[in-house]
Protein backbone atom coordinates (compact mmCIF):
# COMPACT_ATOMS: atom_id res chain seq x y z
CA UNK A 1 0.00 0.00 0.00
CA UNK A 2 2.90 2.24 1.12
CA UNK A 3 4.71 1.59 -2.02
CA UNK A 4 1.29 2.20 -4.36
CA UNK A 5 0.44 5.18 -2.40
CA UNK A 6 4.00 6.98 -3.50
CA UNK A 7 3.76 5.82 -7.12
CA UNK A 8 0.56 7.75 -6.74
CA UNK A 9 2.22 10.97 -5.59
CA UNK A 10 4.62 10.67 -8.02
CA UNK A 11 2.53 10.82 -11.08
CA UNK A 12 0.22 13.46 -9.33
CA UNK A 13 3.46 15.10 -8.94
CA UNK A 14 4.42 14.71 -12.93
CA UNK A 15 0.94 16.34 -13.61
CA UNK A 16 1.32 19.15 -11.42
CA UNK A 17 4.17 20.30 -13.18
CA UNK A 18 2.93 20.71 -16.37
CA UNK A 19 0.31 22.62 -15.35
CA UNK A 20 0.93 26.34 -14.87
CA UNK A 21 0.36 27.72 -11.18
CA UNK A 22 -2.09 29.81 -10.78
CA UNK A 23 -2.04 32.80 -8.09
CA UNK A 24 -4.11 33.63 -5.36
CA UNK A 25 -5.19 36.48 -8.05
CA UNK A 26 -5.77 33.78 -10.68
CA UNK A 27 -2.63 34.87 -13.26
CA UNK A 28 -1.05 31.88 -14.08
CA UNK A 29 2.89 32.05 -15.73
CA UNK A 30 3.35 30.25 -18.88
CA UNK A 31 6.83 30.94 -19.37
CA UNK A 32 9.78 29.73 -15.53
CA UNK A 33 12.26 31.88 -17.78
CA UNK A 34 14.20 28.90 -17.95
CA UNK A 35 13.16 26.39 -19.44
CA UNK A 36 10.37 26.01 -22.80
CA UNK A 37 8.18 23.54 -20.39
CA UNK A 38 4.64 23.45 -21.13
CA UNK A 39 6.08 24.26 -24.59
CA UNK A 40 6.08 22.27 -27.89
CA UNK A 41 6.44 23.31 -31.56
CA UNK A 42 4.32 23.00 -33.66
CA UNK A 43 4.91 20.60 -36.97
CA UNK A 44 5.41 22.98 -39.82
CA UNK A 45 8.82 25.08 -39.87
CA UNK A 46 12.30 25.20 -38.71
CA UNK A 47 12.75 28.17 -36.70
CA UNK A 48 14.69 28.18 -33.45
CA UNK A 49 13.60 28.64 -30.27
CA UNK A 50 15.63 28.39 -27.40
CA UNK A 51 16.12 30.91 -23.57
CA UNK A 52 18.75 33.45 -23.68
CA UNK A 53 18.30 35.66 -20.91
CA UNK A 54 14.98 34.67 -19.21
CA UNK A 55 13.51 35.00 -22.18
CA UNK A 56 12.44 32.83 -25.20
CA UNK A 57 13.90 33.86 -28.18
CA UNK A 58 13.04 32.52 -31.80
CA UNK A 59 15.59 32.94 -34.57
CA UNK A 60 14.71 32.81 -38.34
CA UNK A 61 15.75 29.92 -40.29
CA UNK A 62 16.07 30.37 -44.72
CA UNK A 63 13.75 28.42 -46.35
CA UNK A 64 11.52 27.79 -43.54
CA UNK A 65 8.13 28.53 -43.18
CA UNK A 66 6.14 30.27 -40.60
CA UNK A 67 6.56 28.55 -37.36
CA UNK A 68 5.26 28.34 -34.18
CA UNK A 69 5.92 27.10 -30.70
CA UNK A 70 2.61 26.56 -29.29
CA UNK A 71 1.56 25.83 -25.43
CA UNK A 72 0.64 22.45 -24.48
CA UNK A 73 -2.58 23.38 -22.74
CA UNK A 74 -5.78 25.13 -24.58
CA UNK A 75 -7.60 28.70 -23.53
CA UNK A 76 -11.05 29.88 -24.10
CA UNK A 77 -11.71 32.73 -22.84
CA UNK A 78 -8.93 34.42 -20.71
CA UNK A 79 -6.87 37.77 -20.56
CA UNK A 80 -3.30 37.42 -21.92
CA UNK A 81 -0.19 39.79 -21.16
CA UNK A 82 3.62 39.41 -22.24
CA UNK A 83 6.48 41.45 -23.55
CA UNK A 84 8.05 40.77 -26.97
CA UNK A 85 10.88 42.82 -28.60
CA UNK A 86 10.95 41.78 -31.97
CA UNK A 87 13.80 42.68 -35.02
CA UNK A 88 13.08 45.48 -37.09
CA UNK A 89 13.08 43.44 -40.59
CA UNK A 90 10.94 40.72 -38.93
CA UNK A 91 6.82 40.39 -39.04
CA UNK A 92 5.95 38.24 -35.94
CA UNK A 93 2.43 37.53 -33.87
CA UNK A 94 0.95 35.59 -30.73
CA UNK A 95 -1.70 33.54 -31.68
CA UNK A 96 -4.67 32.94 -29.57
CA UNK A 97 -7.11 29.90 -29.37
CA UNK A 98 -5.09 28.20 -31.83
CA UNK A 99 -4.54 24.49 -33.20
CA UNK A 100 -2.98 22.46 -36.30
CA UNK A 101 -4.89 21.47 -38.88
CA UNK A 102 -6.45 18.09 -39.14
CA UNK A 103 -8.29 16.15 -42.29
CA UNK A 104 -11.50 18.13 -40.97
CA UNK A 105 -9.68 21.68 -41.79
CA UNK A 106 -8.92 20.99 -45.36
CA UNK A 107 -10.80 21.42 -48.61
CA UNK A 108 -12.40 19.15 -50.51
CA UNK A 109 -9.56 17.85 -53.35
CA UNK A 110 -6.64 19.09 -51.51
CA UNK A 111 -4.27 16.20 -50.76
CA UNK A 112 -4.05 17.97 -47.11
CA UNK A 113 -0.28 18.37 -47.93
CA UNK A 114 2.36 21.33 -47.89
CA UNK A 115 2.53 24.52 -45.86
CA UNK A 116 -1.69 24.98 -45.76
CA UNK A 117 -1.61 21.36 -45.27
CA UNK A 118 -2.64 18.97 -42.48
CA UNK A 119 -0.26 20.44 -39.09
CA UNK A 120 -0.66 23.89 -40.41
CA UNK A 121 -1.05 25.89 -37.33
CA UNK A 122 -3.79 28.80 -37.34
CA UNK A 123 -6.51 30.39 -36.04
CA UNK A 124 -6.58 34.08 -34.70
CA UNK A 125 -2.88 36.04 -34.72
CA UNK A 126 -2.63 38.96 -32.66
CA UNK A 127 0.22 41.35 -34.91
CA UNK A 128 3.41 41.83 -33.80
CA UNK A 129 5.30 44.30 -36.01
CA UNK A 130 7.77 47.51 -36.13
CA UNK A 131 6.01 51.27 -35.90
CA UNK A 132 4.47 52.31 -38.21
CA UNK A 133 2.64 49.43 -38.18
CA UNK A 134 -0.34 47.13 -37.55
CA UNK A 135 0.94 45.46 -34.17
CA UNK A 136 -1.82 44.18 -32.04
CA UNK A 137 -4.64 44.06 -34.45
CA UNK A 138 -5.26 40.26 -35.08
CA UNK A 139 -4.83 38.60 -38.01
CA UNK A 140 -6.59 34.92 -38.98
CA UNK A 141 -3.35 32.78 -39.45
CA UNK A 142 -3.73 30.19 -42.15
CA UNK A 143 -7.49 31.28 -42.29
CA UNK A 144 -9.59 31.98 -45.52
CA UNK A 145 -10.04 34.99 -44.09
CA UNK A 146 -6.72 37.55 -44.02
CA UNK A 147 -7.21 40.32 -41.65
CA UNK A 148 -10.09 39.18 -39.30
CA UNK A 149 -9.54 43.47 -37.75
CA UNK A 150 -10.85 44.98 -40.44
CA UNK A 151 -8.83 48.33 -39.90
CA UNK A 152 -5.38 47.15 -41.78
CA UNK A 153 -7.51 47.23 -44.88
CA UNK A 154 -6.88 50.90 -44.61
CA UNK A 155 -3.03 52.17 -44.43
CA UNK A 156 -4.03 55.01 -42.77
CA UNK A 157 -4.60 53.42 -39.59
CA UNK A 158 -0.86 52.63 -38.84
CA UNK A 159 0.34 53.30 -35.83
CA UNK A 160 3.18 54.29 -33.68
CA UNK A 161 2.28 52.75 -30.08
CA UNK A 162 4.81 50.03 -30.97
CA UNK A 163 8.30 50.74 -29.83
CA UNK A 164 10.77 49.57 -32.56
CA UNK A 165 13.61 47.55 -31.35
CA UNK A 166 12.69 47.98 -27.79
CA UNK A 167 10.58 45.67 -25.15
CA UNK A 168 6.95 46.46 -25.65
CA UNK A 169 4.14 45.16 -23.40
CA UNK A 170 0.72 43.19 -24.84
CA UNK A 171 -2.38 42.52 -23.37
CA UNK A 172 -4.79 40.82 -24.93
CA UNK A 173 -8.98 40.19 -23.51
CA UNK A 174 -10.45 37.50 -25.38
CA UNK A 175 -14.23 36.43 -24.23
CA UNK A 176 -16.54 35.02 -26.18
CA UNK A 177 -16.38 36.19 -30.11
CA UNK A 178 -14.78 39.68 -29.06
CA UNK A 179 -11.12 40.00 -28.73
CA UNK A 180 -9.70 43.43 -26.99
CA UNK A 181 -6.30 44.34 -27.41
CA UNK A 182 -3.77 47.29 -26.06
CA UNK A 183 -0.36 48.31 -27.04
CA UNK A 184 1.88 49.46 -24.74
CA UNK A 185 -1.36 50.65 -22.47
CA UNK A 186 -3.31 51.82 -25.67
CA UNK A 187 -6.06 49.89 -26.82
CA UNK A 188 -5.89 48.83 -30.69
CA UNK A 189 -8.43 45.69 -31.83
CA UNK A 190 -11.66 45.49 -30.30
CA UNK A 191 -12.88 42.72 -32.64
CA UNK A 192 -16.15 40.68 -32.51
CA UNK A 193 -15.89 37.86 -35.09
CA UNK A 194 -18.68 35.24 -34.90
CA UNK A 195 -17.43 32.87 -37.83
CA UNK A 196 -14.08 32.77 -36.43
CA UNK A 197 -14.93 31.92 -32.87
CA UNK A 198 -17.47 28.95 -34.34
CA UNK A 199 -14.40 27.27 -35.28
CA UNK A 200 -11.81 28.19 -32.58
CA UNK A 201 -13.44 28.75 -29.16
CA UNK A 202 -10.13 27.49 -27.65
CA UNK A 203 -6.69 26.81 -28.63
CA UNK A 204 -3.30 26.86 -27.93
CA UNK A 205 -1.40 30.24 -27.73
CA UNK A 206 1.63 30.43 -30.41
CA UNK A 207 4.48 32.36 -30.37
CA UNK A 208 5.38 32.66 -34.27
CA UNK A 209 8.89 33.06 -35.91
CA UNK A 210 7.85 34.15 -39.55
CA UNK A 211 9.45 32.94 -42.56
CA UNK A 212 11.51 35.07 -44.73
CA UNK A 213 12.66 36.06 -48.01
CA UNK A 214 15.97 34.06 -49.11
CA UNK A 215 19.48 35.85 -48.70
CA UNK A 216 17.77 37.65 -45.56
CA UNK A 217 18.23 37.24 -41.98
CA UNK A 218 19.17 35.95 -39.61
CA UNK A 219 16.19 37.54 -37.57
CA UNK A 220 15.44 37.22 -34.11
CA UNK A 221 12.18 37.79 -31.40
CA UNK A 222 11.97 36.96 -27.71
CA UNK A 223 9.05 36.98 -25.43
CA UNK A 224 8.86 37.40 -21.46
CA UNK A 225 6.79 37.80 -18.92
CA UNK A 226 4.00 35.73 -20.23
CA UNK A 227 1.15 35.43 -18.32
CA UNK A 228 -2.37 34.09 -18.23
CA UNK A 229 -5.73 34.16 -16.45
CA UNK A 230 -9.00 32.31 -17.51
CA UNK A 231 -11.90 33.47 -17.35
CA UNK A 232 -15.50 32.46 -16.45
CA UNK A 233 -17.39 31.93 -19.52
Amino acid sequence: MVRWNLCLLGAWSLILLAVPAAAADGWAELFDGKSLAGWTRAAHGQAEYTVQDGTIHGRTVEKSPNTFLASDREYGDFELEFEVRVHDQLNSGVQIRSREKTANDISPGSDGKGESGIGRFHGPQVEIERSPGFAGYIYGESTKYGWLSPEPKDPAVRHTWMKSGEWNKIRVLAKGPRIQTWVNGHPVADLTHEEIYRTHPKGKIGLQVHGIAPGTGPFDVAWRNIRIRELSP
